[in-house]
This record gives structure tokens, sequence and C-alpha cells, in this order.
């Protein structure tokens, strides 16, 4: 869904050992890529100081290019690494492996590698296109567990908005995706997975609030928090993931933009994007937990 190869560059496939007990998995990466990952958690050592590490190593990619369907690539599952064109879903997932990397004091790109299938794939287990979190819910719920994110809404938070899980666009539309296309003997197993979420309830911050006001829900938001932007329809869950940061005392975001084909900091703020969405409900806010286990 979210992978294309660039022409002209060398693409390297490696067999990385892997979590989870796997004893090996094949990773698809470019030079250049695996050699970016080296710098940036090198360069974070020294350079970071104590600025929030979402932040940090989410402007590192800004003016990146916006790729669609960046891990659509083959027919059979397998790690992508692709940090030269990026979705919303990617490249929050490289931020968060960035940073987890940086948390562990791990800096090769095997460890990157490792962190990244622990983000990705169900109970950090990659095993085929099933094992991918291919749902925001499915993806929270995986990285919570992990303790990797932490949804910020059970601090007692004041969220007015009770989002009620209803997905199975997947199942119903499985022409859509390359492998369910491929692969119709996949389709039970995402039907059996989207059952399992059905019903499911979750706080959120309603879009009217978060045009800020002292007192707010909005309040908790902090720089680096994870947004997603959830919809009630279609049989999603959610329409876009970004990174939340604070300007001049507003709600902005860091994200990958389809409409603007990059990944950039938001000039407009955090409500006034929302409020041209019609299908966007609200958001829901994970952090990242800075006491990360061991690989």
């Amino acid at each position: 869904m979210r992978y294309q190869t660039m022409k002209g560059m060398a693409v390297a496939l490696a067999m990385l050992s892997a979590t989870g007990g796997m004893k090996a998995q094949s990773v698809e990466y470019t030079a250049q890529d695996s050699a970016r990952v080296v710098n940036l958690l090198k360069e974070a050592k020294t350079g970071r100081g104590k600025e929030n590490r979402m932040m940090y190593f989410g402007k590192k990619f800004l003016g990146i290019p916006y790729v669609a369907h960046t891990l659509e690539l083959g027919d059979k599952e397998h790690l992508i690494v692709n940090l030269h064109g990026l979705d919303c879903t990617t490249f929050v997932e490289t931020v968060v492996a960035l940073s987890m990397c940086d948390l562990q004091d791990r800096r090769t790109f095997d460890d990157y590698c490792k962190n990244l299938t622990r983000v990705r794939f169900r109970e950090g287990r990659m095993k085929d296109y099933t094992s991918r979190l291919h749902y925001f819910t499915w993806w929270a719920e995986d990285n919570e567990r992990l303790g990797i994110v932490k949804d910020i809404s059970i601090d007692d938070a004041p969220f007015l908005g009770l989002q009620t899980v209803h997905i199975n666009y997947m199942s119903q539309h499985p022409t859509l995706y390359k492998q369910l296309k491929n692969h119709p003997e996949f389709i039970p197993a995402i039907r059996g997975y989207e059952q399992a979420s059905e019903g499911k309830q979750f706080r959120y911050i309603l879009k009217q609030d978060l045009s800020w006001q002292a007192g707010t829900p909005l309040s908790m938001v902090k720089d680096g928090d994870i947004v997603a932007m959830l919809t009630d329809s279609d049989g999603l869950d959610t329409r876009h993931i970004g990174i939340a940061f604070w300007q001049n005392g507003r709600l902005h975001l860091l994200h990958a933009s389809s409409l603007y084909k990059k990944v950039l900091m938001s000039k407009e703020t955090f409500y006034e994007y929302e409020m041209k969405q019609p299908k966007h409900t609200g958001i829901r806010v994970f952090r990242l937990v800075e006491g990360q286990g061991k690989l």
C-alpha cells in the first residue's frame, strides 16, 4: 500500500536478524536509506539535546516527497525501509522507530529494522500480509500493548468524543488491495481481525475542541504526540495521521501531506485544517513511551 521504487536507485535485499522469535527476515532498502538511518541516529546522540525525539526526527524529513502505496512491493510480505518517499503512516512509523532506537541508545541499521518491525506488524512479528497493522485501531492497540506508545485519554482526560469502531473497508473492497486481489485466501483473516475490533470504543477530542481555549482537552497535547484523525464513515476508523506541535499558542500538524505532496509543518492551525475535512470527527492522541524495552 505504501512503497514505489524510485527509478535509477539500486535496491538491496538483505537478510537481517528479526525480533519475535523469527530467525531472519528479508529487508528491502536502498544503500542511501540505510546510510541515512545510521547517520540520523549517530547525529542524534550529540545533536538532539533536549528536543522532543518525535519532533527532532520528524523535522529531518521536511520536504521528502509524499508517495502512496509504499509497502506494496513484491508478492511476499517483507520489511520495506523507505526514507525517500513517505505517506502519512510510513512517516510516523519511521519517526517512531528512529525515536525508539535513540531511547534505547541502539544506533545500527539492524536495530532500526527490528524496531520498525515491532511498530508495523502485529505483536511485532512479520508473518504475512495479514500481520501488518493496516487500520490505525490495530496499530494503536498493538503498539500500546508492546509499551511503545500510550493513549493519553486514559489519564482521566476530559475527552468528550466517544468513537465506536466499525471497520470493514478492506474485506469489503479486496480488489483495491494488491495483496488481497492476488491472495483471496487472506481475506478471511483480515475480516476476522476487523470483526474482533467491532464495537470497541475509545475517547477522543472532538473536532470543534481543536480551537485552543484554556482548560480544554487540547491542553493535554504535547509537541511530538501522534494524532490520528478519525472518521465515522466508509468502514474506516481514520483518514490521516501525523505529529502535533505547538506554535504561538496554537496546535499545528507535522505530516506527510497528500495535498502538498511532501512532508511539511502546516502553517495553518490544526483546527483550521480539520474544519476543511468534512469526514473527520476529531482526533485520538498517543505519546511515545520514554521507557522502551530491550530489542
